[in-house]
């Protein structure tokens, strides 16, 4: 065997991009300057964007016909106080995590997270994109204290209408601030009108 023949034979053949990875490098090309970051973990993708054209970027994920993230799976957050060193600095990454589904089935999954500072805790909403994001943002503006700019009814959705703190940002006390004390016990025939008629409303759309 020459020695061209040996070269050839021990080149590692070319490995396919997958699905995911094909995704991150899709983002990083059409918004080259808003991916801060793109990572994987166990299987799973993270791409890390600015906050400023975080709805820009879930339409564009929806909409490519390569892509198609056509479902969302969930919105949370994570503070990152004390934690995470980035650039833009940020105490909060908005979660989103997104399924693509076609006629041929599962697809591919991928993370997209947005970092929002803490003194403008405000991104965009991503309800215009998917109507499955107007449950998940209330609970994550109830728990985090960050705001979503254009839903269209953002109110506490766990918490008492007159709680005044955000129980899952890091410098929350783990037994509270003595709220156990001060708010009565839950009156079990109150019924919220406005949730019962947005539940309706999403679930026929």
């Amino acid at each position: 065997m020459s020695d061209e023949q040996k070269t050839d034979a021990q080149a590692a053949p070319e490995r396919t991009p997958t699905f995911a990875e094909m995704t991150a490098q899709k983002v990083r090309e059409r918004f080259p300057e808003e991916v801060v970051d793109a990572s994987e973990f166990r299987g799973d993708w993270t791409i890390t964007v600015r906050k400023g054209r975080i709805r820009e970027v879930l339409t564009f994920l929806r909409d490519d016909p390569a892509l198609a993230y056509n479902f969302l799976v969930d919105v949370t957050a994570v503070d990152y106080v004390g934690y995470m060193q980035s650039d833009p600095p940020a105490r909060f990454g908005v979660i989103y995590n997104l399924c693509s589904y076609r006629q041929t089935g599962h697809r591919g999954r991928v993370r997209v997270r947005a970092l929002v500072p803490e003194r403008e805790a405000v991104v965009a909403s991503a309800a215009p994109v998917w109507k499955g994001a107007l449950w998940p943002e209330r609970e994550v503006y109830d728990m985090f204290g960050i705001r979503f700019e254009g839903h269209p009814d953002l109110r506490r959705l766990l918490m008492p209408v007159n709680f005044e703190d955000y129980p899952l940002r890091k410098d929350y006390p783990l037994r509270g601030k003595g709220e156990r004390d001060v708010i009565a016990p839950e009156d079990p025939g109150f019924v919220n009108i406005q949730d019962v008629i947005q539940l309706r409303d999403s679930s026929h759309a």
